[in-house]
């Protein structure tokens, strides 16, 4: 049976997380962190993501062919 792709992931994630998740630099997960597009969640003064709204943003900002 095939694995989906993100089902690995933590439900929710840091930078250090998003970035191993991604295969993306710490820096680059931080930039992310950082659009004002991308759905982060902030707790005090640490900066996460929930799998879920990555995952939607993901598609919506997949280009398909």
């Amino acid at each position: 049976m095939p694995r989906e792709p993100f089902e690995d992931m933590p439900d929710v994630m840091d930078a250090r997380q998003l970035a191993q998740s991604l295969q993306i630099s710490r820096a680059g997960a931080y930039n992310l962190l950082n659009s004002e597009d991308f759905p982060t969640l902030r707790i005090g003064k640490r900066k996460l993501v929930m799998k879920d709204d990555l995952i939607r943003w993901l598609k919506s900002h997949t280009h398909h062919i």
